[in-house]
């Protein structure tokens, strides 16, 4: 169960990474009205897709952990139970 959150909270850190730096949002936010230096930094194309380079690493290990935990699963051994019909 952990480890599927722990996958969740990447796929949703990783997206909102890729999608968030090129969305009006990332141009209108508290830091870049109050500060001039850091609205250039950060509406700089380069550092945009850094941050999305960032998001898509979040999401191909998300996507890595649930292939991991679905492999886990599908090869673990069923368990054995007794038989209805075993010979007394």
């Amino acid at each position: 169960m952990k480890r599927l959150v722990f996958a969740v909270g990447f796929l949703e850190l990783g997206i909102v990474l890729v999608v968030i730096p090129w969305s009006m949002y990332w141009d209108r936010n508290y830091f870049a009205q109050a500060v001039p230096g850091i609205r250039d930094f950060i509406t700089n194309n380069f550092v945009r897709g850094a941050v999305s380079g960032l998001g898509v690493l979040n999401v191909a290990i998300a996507i890595a952990e649930l292939v991991t935990m679905i492999a886990a699963r599908q090869s673990r051994p069923a368990s054995i139970a007794p038989s209805r019909f075993a010979e007394d």
